[in-house]
C-alpha cells in the first residue's frame, strides 16, 4: 500500500515510468564488449584468461543479468512489445553461456507478487538454506555456489511447465555456444562460463544479493544501498524503491528517493534502510 500512498501524495512518479531507450544501447555495447573479449583471449596463456575473467569478464556478466533483470520488467522497449523485451533478453544472455532469461521473467514476477512467500518466492533462500548454512565457513560454500542454488531452488519449490520461450532461449544459447567453442576454441567458454559463475558467487559485486533481502529488522524483507557499485549494476541497490515501483527503470530510481529540480519527490529517511 505504500506505492500507492506515494503515487497519490507525488502523482510525478508516474512520470518515471516507462522504457528506458538508452538501455538497449548500453546492453548492445556490453554484447559487443565481451564479443571482442572472447576474441582476446583465445590466444592468452590459462593463467591470465583465469585473470581476465574473475578481473573483468565476472564483472561484466553479472552486470548483464541486471540488465536482464531490467528488461524482465519490460523497460527495454515498454510493455506495448513484450516479445521484443523477451526476445532481446536472450540476445543479452548469449555472452553469460547459461540460458537463464525466459525463466528468470517467469519466476522474478513471483518474487514480486508474493515477496518472502515460502513456495513461492524462489529469490529468498529456503529453510533449509537458512538452517545448514550457518557456519562460517558454510556460508562462505554457499557463497561460492550461490548460482547453483539460483538455478536448483525453482525446480525444488516452485517448480513451472517449461514453456516455448525457456525451449528458444536453450536453443539459442547452446548454438551460440557450440559456435564459439568451434570458432576459438575452449578459452573463450570458459572464460565466459567462469565468469558468470564467479561474477554471481565468489565476487564483490555480488554481494548485492545478501544485502537486499537479508532480514536485518524482522518484517522488513528488503532494503536498499545507494554506493558506487549501484554505476555497475543499473541500481538494483535501490532496492526498496524498485519494489515499490518495479516499472521504474533502474536510471530513474534515485529520482524516487531524492528530490531534484524537475521533480521533487521525497520519502522519509525512516522508510528506507540504507546499509
Amino acid at each position: 500500500f505504500f506505492s500507492l500512498s506515494c503515487l497519490a501524495k507525488y502523482p510525478e512518479i508516474k512520470s518515471l515510468m516507462g522504457p528506458d531507450h538508452r538501455l538497449k544501447w548500453i546492453v548492445c555495447m556490453m554484447v559487443a564488449i565481451q564479443f571482442l573479449a572472447f576474441y582476446l583471449v583465445k590466444d592468452l596463456d590459462w593463467k591470465w584468461v583465469l585473470f581476465w575473467t574473475y578481473a573483468f569478464g565476472s564483472c561484466i556478466n553479472h552486470s548483464m543479468t541486471l540488465a536482464i533483470h531490467e528488461v524482465s520488467h519490460n523497460t527495454a522497449f515498454g510493455n506495448n512489445k513484450a516479445m521484443w523485451n523477451r526476445y532481446f533478453a536472450m540476445f543479452a544472455n548469449l555472452p553469460i553461456g547459461l540460458p537463464y532469461s525466459a525463466s528468470f521473467k517467469r519466476y522474478h514476477l513471483d518474487h514480486h507478487r508474493y515477496l518472502g512467500g515460502d513456495g513461492v518466492d524462489v529469490d529468498i533462500p529456503t529453510a533449509f538454506e537458512g538452517w545448514f548454512f550457518c557456519t562460517r565457513f558454510r556460508k562462505f560454500i554457499w557463497i561460492i555456489l550461490q548460482p547453483l542454488f539460483y538455478a536448483i531452488r525453482p525446480l525444488c519449490i516452485n517448480p513451472k511447465p517449461i514453456s516455448q520461450l525457456e525451449v528458444i532461449n536453450l536453443t539459442v544459447q547452446l548454438t551460440f555456444n557450440v559456435l564459439l567453442y568451434w570458432l576459438w576454441g575452449a578459452k573463450p567458454v570458459v572464460y565466459m562460463l567462469a565468469g558468470s559463475m564467479l561474477g554471481m558467487g565468489l565476487h564483490p559485486i555480488s554481494g548485492h544479493f545478501i544485502a537486499e533481502h537479508y532480514m536485518f529488522l524482522k518484517g522488513h524483507e528488503t532494503y536498499s544501498y545507494y554506493g558506487s557499485l549501484n554505476l555497475l549494476t543499473f541500481n538494483v541497490g535501490y532496492h526498496n524503491e524498485h519494489h515499490d515501483f518495479p516499472s521504474i527503470p533502474g536510471r530513474r530510481l534515485p529520482l524516487v528517493s531524492t528530490p531534484c529540480p524537475s521533480l521533487v519527490v521525497h520519502f522519509p529517511s525512516s522508510h528506507y534502510s540504507k546499509t
